[in-house]
């Protein structure tokens, strides 16, 4: 079965927010939007429009088509210095190497 739009673009915007390690809060100060509306958006309840995609692409430096193709377009293009950094399994449980 094929994602919809709307559905590409949340499924690539949680991905997004995941790989860099940002939230809803983040995300809406960066947009300059609540983030009741990043809520809304993600959960479907209202849509991402073409502005909000075109701002959404600017924020994580990728190209709006590459946002608009889904998760794994939008994420591949992701620079890598947007990435957040995971700490190995022994030193986020403070177990010496």
């Amino acid at each position: 079965m094929k994602m919809t739009l709307g559905e590409r673009v949340r499924a690539a915007t949680a991905a997004l927010m995941h790989l860099t390690g940002e939230n809803q809060a983040d995300l809406a100060t960066a947009l300059r939007i609540s983030q009741t509306q990043i809520s809304r958006r993600q959960s479907g309840h209202a849509a991402w429009s073409l502005t909000d995609c075109e701002a959404l692409a600017t924020h994580y430096g990728i190209d709006v088509l590459d946002l608009l193709a889904g998760p794994t377009r939008a994420c591949d293009t992701l620079a890598p210095h947007r990435r957040r950094t995971t700490p190995t399994p022994a030193a986020a449980q403070g177990t010496p190497r």
